[in-house]
């Protein structure tokens, strides 16, 4: 009873009352039960029948969702969003989900180091490098400042307002008191080169409710393939906090180009009423250390009344950044090493860490399909707890039809 007296009702104008969702029930009990549903099952539910069809893709589903029953689910990236689709992947039920390509431009392909963030309901696709044919010469990368939203009710997506600076391999954050999105950095390089590109410093806020983009105080130097995120300040203000990167580069012999990867951080105040300037956190490492510079992530505290917890996977160590000493320690080693090299995936779901290398198996039931239609490999992850110090483990077989590589792959955690 306490379940059914917080859930929103359901709205008359989404299903006549002569349309029964569940035969024998009310459609506001009906429409409860639909909501328990893994949301990675939707797409198949959908065609059951038109009652269920419209309340699969309505408000009220979502809106029961978030009161009663939200799924942590992880979007994936695979290649280019405009010509290959992402998955959402749910590691409960272990269940894929496509989602439709974004709408593509004919002049432009090769869409990489762009940012994918969560804001709600929606999933937010920014900027990114890609190559452009009306652009000279024809095989050198530029920025991109376009800015997409992924619609769960209409199952479309938006185009929104372009960044102020075309931009990829960006530092980005969500506020989701403000309904704004922050992103600072960035340059045009693309993965099919390692080195080279440009480096931008400009900082650009992004307004939901407007669809509007505001500059802000650019950052002390160029800074591209960096790291953001918010952290709670003074009061009720919050700060972003922009974290590793390279800038400048040099040359090995006079001919290989070498990024100096940054080794500090960068701090930023954001105030209701305006921004602060940006202050500078000094070297993380101590003197006679190695400085590492693998992927750093996130883990937010959910109830809102300690910082976040931030972790770095380099190689096969997981470490932990301390906010007070300005210091990387180390918190663990990854457990299962993969017999060769390989790239890794790392993420944060649901207040855990997953660690992702791809095992290249191939099931025996599928040797007769051509080589172009085998599925790729199976998804191994290594899922470590922060606070319970546990691992375990969890392996499912990829849906794509191409090899995925996690060193590039985008990847987007967003709750349903």
């Amino acid at each position: 009873m306490s379940i059914l007296s917080s859930s929103p009702s359901m709205n008359p104008h989404e299903i006549d009352e002569a349309q029964t969702l569940i035969p024998g029930l009310p459609n506001d009990v009906a429409s409860l039960i639909l909501s328990f549903l893994p949301y990675s099952h939707h797409c198949r539910l959908k065609p059951t029948c038109k009652p269920w069809y419209i309340f699969l893709t309505s408000k009220t589903l979502l809106s029961l969702r978030r009161h009663n029953r939200r799924s942590h689910l992880l979007c994936i990236f695979p290649e280019d969003p405009h010509v290959s689709s992402p998955f959402l992947f749910d590691p409960e039920h272990l269940a894929w989900c496509p989602l439709p390509p974004m709408p593509c431009n004919p002049h432009e392909y090769g869409l990489c180091n762009f940012t994918s963030i969560s804001l709600g309901p929606h999933i937010y696709v920014l900027g990114g490098s890609l190559f452009d044919t009306r652009t000279f010469p024809l095989d050198r990368p530029s920025p991109s400042s376009s800015a997409f939203r992924y619609n769960f009710v209409t199952s479309s997506w938006d185009r929104l307002a372009p960044m102020i600076s075309p931009r990829g391999s960006f530092a980005c954050a969500a506020i989701p008191s403000a309904d704004q999105i922050i992103v600072a950095g960035g340059g045009s390089r693309h993965t099919m080169f390692r080195a080279a590109g440009s480096r931008i410093c400009s900082v650009e806020r992004y307004d939901v409710d407007t669809d509007q983009w505001e500059a802000l105080d650019g950052l002390p130097r160029f800074r591209a393939g960096c790291v953001g995120f918010t952290v709670k300040g003074d009061e009720q203000d919050r700060e972003f906090w922009v974290m590793g990167g390279y800038g400048d580069s040099r040359t090995v012999s006079g001919v290989f180009p070498v990024d100096e990867y940054y080794k500090d951080a960068l701090v930023m105040e954001l105030k209701e009423n305006g921004v602060g300037k940006w202050r500078e956190l000094g070297d993380m490492w101590a003197a006679g250390e190695t400085p590492r510079f693998g992927k750093i992530v996130v883990v937010e505290d959910e109830e809102g009344g300690n910082a976040p917890a931030i972790f770095m996977l380099d190689d096969y160590d997981i470490l932990r950044y301390n906010m007070d000493s300005n210091r990387w320690q180390k918190e663990c080693g990854v457990p299962r090493r993969a017999a060769c090299k390989t790239s890794f995936g790392f993420i944060v779901l649901n207040g855990e860490l997953h660690v992702m290398t791809i095992v290249n198996g191939i099931d025996s039931t599928e040797t007769r399909r051509s080589r172009q239609q085998k599925r790729v490999g199976t998804l191994f992850m290594q899922i470590y707890h922060p606070r319970k110090k546990s691992w375990r483990f969890l392996v499912t077989k990829l849906p794509f039809r191409q090899p995925l590589d996690l060193s590039t792959t985008v990847m987007c955690p967003i709750r349903l």
